[in-house]
């Protein structure tokens, strides 16, 4: 099959890319990891590693092993001296299973080579490129089997692509939650064009959020003199809003302004933009001036905000 009939049909990808990961960790070899314990042993292994001691019932569900095939692994772990067993004191049909001083060697072994196994498959990875993986693996567990997602983004450099969708974004954003009209996209189009064509990289910068491989968040610290810095383009997505992009933005764009020697950093916003308005005061800017505008709305309050530096 190929990998365009594989995207076509669900049920086809999900096989392809099982076989492709069960290949990749090698785990149909009759040793896991070198080992001599198949991966259904080394998983019973971590699992009492994780706990001391547990109900043999309750390892049989948590792994959702059959309960015979499971007896057997005990017995032969209780011969070779990884695990002890005694009758449950709540259930005399059930057992206690524990493992033993032995048996924590064994998942020492496991975990020291089951971390060195990841490592080389990961080592060729950028960490853009391992954030990407892991968030993708997030997505799987949070769809199939019902983990809650996780707060994960990065920060980066802006690159080729993202400022078209930093305009893009903002214009659609701001007309749909402000109702604006499109001359906000013109003005982002403009900054943008004149970072791009002009910025000092020694004193500007841009950077964009990143969550599950796509982009999420910008923002941009630019020159507006020699002694100030002006923070511009400050969004988040409203889908990653709560998980403390928007102040991470602003706290990289103003360690940035540090670094770069400026005395103090500005920026311009509106009444209307109250959620940035508490960003931008947790950062430790004050408002310092207001003022009647009406370029994206009709008489809008147009805000200076300044913190020194």
């Amino acid at each position: 099959m190929t990998n365009a009939e594989s995207d076509a049909d669900p049920v086809a990808a999900v096989r392809a890319f099982t076989r492709f990961y069960t290949a990749q960790l090698s785990v149909l070899r009759e040793g896991l990891l070198g080992t001599p314990y198949s991966m259904a042993e080394a998983r019973i292994v971590f699992e009492l590693n994780q706990y001391g001691s547990a109900d043999s019932a309750d390892l049989r569900r948590a792994l959702d092993l059959d309960a015979g095939y499971l007896s057997r692994i005990l017995a032969r772990f209780e011969a070779d001296g990884l695990v002890t067993r005694r009758p449950s004191t709540i259930d005399a049909r059930r057992q206690t299973v524990t493992l033993t001083e032995t048996g924590r060697g064994a998942f020492t072994l496991l975990d020291q080579r089951s971390n060195n196994q990841v490592r080389e498959l990961l080592k060729s990875l950028t960490p853009e490129q391992t954030q990407r993986l892991t968030d993708a693996m997030n997505t799987i567990r949070e769809l199939l089997g019902g983990e809650p997602r996780r707060a994960a983004y990065i920060l980066r450099p802006a690159r080729p692509g993202d400022y078209g969708w930093v305009v893009s974004r903002h214009g659609a954003l701001y007309a749909e939650e402000l109702g604006w009209n499109h001359a906000i996209e013109a003005y982002c189009a403009r900054v943008v064009a004149d970072y791009v064509e002009k910025h000092d990289p020694r004193r500007e910068n841009a950077w964009i959020a990143e969550a599950d491989g796509a982009p999420v968040g910008s923002i941009f610290c630019v020159r507006r003199d020699e002694d100030t810095a002006q923070l511009r383009l400050l969004l988040v997505e409203p889908s990653t809003r709560g998980l403390g992009i928007g102040g991470r933005l602003v706290e990289e764009c103003v360690r940035f302004a540090r670094q770069a020697r400026y005395r103090r950093i500005v920026l311009f916003t509106t009444e209307m933009q109250r959620d940035a308005a508490r960003i931008y005061r947790k950062a430790g800017f004050a408002l310092v001036e207001e003022t009647e505008g009406d370029t994206f709305a009709p008489a809008l309050g147009e805000q200076l905000w300044s913190m020194g530096l």
